[in-house]
């Protein structure tokens, strides 16, 4: 056994028999050769353990120059070791490597030959643990995993772009890749293949679900392994596209600049990583720049020129649909006339601008665009004049409106376009035609309003920028009052090209006009528009209206005076005519109807009676009913007679008797109202027991308490006519007789005498004097006479 102490003879040895052995690798460790028998006596006593060092395994990677590479790699034991022997063995020789601290080993191998190769951790020499590996060199090339992989889910697809390293790009023409679903313990079957070494397409995906894929390349003679990748976890498919909300200029920083404000959502952003805003020139010029942002605002520096945006949502499976817009050019008025611009032929133009603009620049661009063609643009440096010619690709068209704007860019070097936010300024614009022409179309939509006998107004819309063919200067009206035999001369007038109304005046009235408009530049005058006819009014018609209009005031007036003067003769009527009165609207009348419906104060008196009354008292009430001698006033007028009585429901009828000495007690507060009209020959007069009333005996009380009544008696009164006066009403009420009636106990006699009583007094109320109430008591065993007042209520 010896060793191999110059590793230069041996890399040129491997050189010739189709391996490579890097020289670093030599200088760390000197393989040297060895025998069956020095394998077995040193590391004999070794044995295989799942504890110990395992899964050893040998290949060989391509390098440049056709050369392979080859080494193998093994797992440790779990406690960390420091050195491991390797020995190569094949049919021609036998290698050994010691003292490696590495969990791997380059070595040098024969394509010819099989190998077995054996590692030994002797870490602990009572516990060796060896691994074995066995395989032909040319089965063991390895190529891959892929160095860089790019995912991208579109339309329920996977797109998948794989890359090599270039020593193995020219080695592997295919791969396959395999999927599933995200947890998913199978994976799909068969494996998807590519069409080419760089792209494979995974189809028919669920957008909404995350998958995990793999990667290997297609085996070949040249690459005889394909391991498969690490596993890449794709996440759901981005199907919504964002929504663009505003795209706003605000106050520009410096003159020439805009700040524009650009705002989006996103339906699905719980699932975005973030998102990519594109911005380029709509010229086309370089560069497009990109803003990646995880908000969904951006605000950017840029100049009057158009732009094109483009925003996307991105994740780690790719990007969503774009949204795209267009940034319009910015109008700035206050930028005219900064400009001049001389046309040479339709191939070229000069440019010159007022301000002196090298001293600050040296660097600038001219963009001219019209309406509907895209936007072409020149960059130019210039630090001598003030103007520059520009040629032109493709030659100007006629009758077309060219916008033209120059730009001032703060480079020194090359003048191309370096950054889109905050590279340029606007220094001016200006409008311009290669060659005017007369417009093609006349204005439309005319009317007339205000018409008038000798006026009218006429109104128009404007003719289409397309159809000018130049700038527009005006437009002319024409207008004639005899179209049919051209007897009139006709009449124009011009109007400024800012106007769309023109009042006509000094006009026939009852007259048709003829009238045409039609548009002028500076090339001429264009086509006219076709012809309307407009009517003024008439003498006849105005005078007609004056008069309808005369008749409905004249009207409206007499209706004011008629109902004026009938309210007036209303009043007059009143105070000079004033009507006889109606007895049966008097005022007495009514309180006499009023009066003797008594029937209303009965839950009053009931009331009074039930708070002030004494149980040990019995009242009774005795109702009548007569004849009213008012007959022709007050027909069928019932008499009420109310007599306030409070005993128990279950006591049966009172006993009398006029034996008992002990009178009734009676509320002396307790007014009972009687209203009765008597006839000369009423009966009930001379009736005893008409105004008589029975004790009842009540062994309670012993004092006898004198009882308030009122009785007045009206004599038969009888009237001409219906109609009468208050003073007739009081003279009859004055001939009302009171009288003082005293009631003595059964069996002894009653006197009558006359008293003096406020109903005898004329300047009483008539309506007080015409109501009276009696009330009756009657003492039980009293022999002292009980007295009957007469009240007025």
């Amino acid at each position: 056994m010896h060793c191999l102490h110059k590793p230069l003879p041996y890399l040129i040895f491997g050189v010739l028999f189709g391996y490579v052995i890097p020289l670093s690798s030599l200088l760390q460790v000197s393989p040297v050769t060895c025998g069956g028998k020095n394998i077995s006596s040193c590391c004999g006593h070794c044995v295989t353990s799942q504890e110990g060092v395992s899964e050893l395994d040998c290949f060989g990677k391509h390098l440049s120059l056709s050369m392979i590479s080859w080494k193998c790699v093994w797992t440790p034991i779990k406690h960390q070791t420091q050195r491991y022997t390797l020995c190569i063995e094949q049919k021609t020789h036998c290698k050994i490597h010691e003292n490696i601290s590495e969990t791997s080993q380059t070595i040098v191998l024969s394509k010819k030959f099989n190998m077995t190769a054996h590692v030994f951790d002797k870490s602990d020499l009572k516990s060796c643990t060896k691994t074995v590996f066995r395989g032909s060199p040319q089965q063991l090339v390895r190529c891959g995993p892929p160095s860089n992989v790019h995912l991208n889910r579109h339309s329920r697809q996977l797109d998948i772009q794989a890359s090599w390293r270039k020593e193995e790009t020219k080695y592997i023409p295919l791969y396959s890749v395999r999927y599933k679903e995200l947890n998913s313990p199978q994976w799909k079957e068969p494996p998807v293949q590519s069409k080419d070494r760089n792209r494979c397409t995974v189809g028919n995906l669920n957008s909404s679900l995350s998958y995990e894929v793999q990667i290997e390349c297609v085996a070949n003679n040249k690459c005889t392994q394909c391991p498969w990748s690490e596993v890449f976890t794709v996440p759901p498919e981005l199907t919504d596209t964002p929504v663009i909300e505003m795209v706003k200029d605000s106050r520009p920083q410096t003159k020439g600049r805009r700040l524009v404000i650009i705002k989006w959502k996103f339906a699905a952003s719980e699932l975005a990583e973030g998102y990519s805003v594109s911005v380029g020139k709509a010229s086309g010029e370089d560069p497009i720049e990109t803003f990646n942002t995880s908000r969904q605002l951006l605000i950017v520096t840029l100049s009057h020129s158009a732009y094109h945006l483009k925003i996307t949502a991105l994740n780690g499976a790719g990007t969503s649909p774009a949204a795209q817009c267009t940034i319009w050019p910015l109008d700035d008025k206050d930028l005219y006339g900064k400009l001049n611009l001389t046309f040479n032929g339709n191939t070229s133009f000069t440019v010159s601008w007022v301000d002196d603009l090298i001293k600050t620049y040296s660097c600038f661009s001219v963009e001219w665009w019209t309406r509907g063609i895209k936007a072409a643009h020149k960059s130019f440096y210039e630090d001598e004049n003030n103007y520059e010619v520009i040629p032109l690709r493709e030659p100007l068209e006629l009758y077309k409106r060219y916008t033209f704007t120059l730009h001032t860019r703060p480079d020194k070097e090359t003048c191309n376009l370096k950054f889109i936010n905050n590279s340029e300024s606007t220094y001016g614009s200006i409008q311009s035609y290669f060659t005017e022409g007369s417009p093609i179309s006349a204005p439309g939509n005319i009317s007339s309003s205000n018409v008038t006998q000798s006026s009218m107004v006429l109104e128009w819309t404007s003719v289409p920028e397309k159809d000018t063919r130049g700038f527009l200067l005006g437009y002319i009206l024409h207008y004639t009052k005899s179209p049919d035999d051209r007897i009139d001369v006709e009449k124009n007038v011009t109007v400024d090209a800012g106007s769309t109304s023109y009042e006509l005046v000094d006009l026939q009235s009852n007259t048709v006009y003829q009238v045409q408009l039609s548009a002028f530049t500076a090339a001429g005058m264009g086509v006219r528009s076709s012809a309307v006819y407009f009517e003024t009014k008439s003498t006849v018609s105005q005078s007609i209206g004056g008069m309808i209009a005369g008749v409905v005031i004249g009207a409206t007036l007499l209706l004011l005076v008629v109902n004026l003067g009938s309210l007036l003769l209303k009043r007059a009527k009143r105070l000079l005519w004033p009507s006889i009165p109606n007895p049966g609207n008097s005022n007495a009348i009514q309180k006499i109807d009023g009066v003797c419906e008594l029937e209303l104060l009965e839950p009053i008196n009931k009331q009074k009676l039930e708070e002030e009354g004494d149980a040990n008292s019995l009242h009774i009430v005795d109702s009548r009913e007569e004849k009213s001698p008012f007959s022709n006033l007050h027909s069928n007028t019932d008499s009420c007679l109310h007599l306030n009585t409070e005993h128990e429901e279950n006591q049966g009828p009172s006993k009398t008797t006029a034996d008992s000495t002990e009178p009734t007690k009676v509320d002396p507060q307790i007014n009972v109202g009687l209203c009765r009209r008597n006839t000369a020959t009423d009966s009930s007069a001379q009736d005893p027991t008409s105004d008589t009333i029975k004790p009842t005996i009540d062994t309670r009380q012993t004092d006898p308490v004198p009882i308030s009544a009122v009785a007045h008696q009206c004599p038969q009164l009888s009237f001409m006519s219906d109609y009468t006066t208050m003073e007739l009403f009081q003279q009859a009420m004055t001939q009302c007789v009171p009288a003082t009636i005293t009631l003595e106990p059964h069996g002894q006699s009653s006197q009558s005498e006359y008293t003096d009583s406020p109903l005898t007094r004329p300047e009483s109320d008539y309506i007080h004097q015409s109501l009276y109430d009696t009330v009756l008591h009657l003492s039980q065993g009293s022999t002292s006479p009980t007295e009957v007042y007469y009240t007025v209520l």
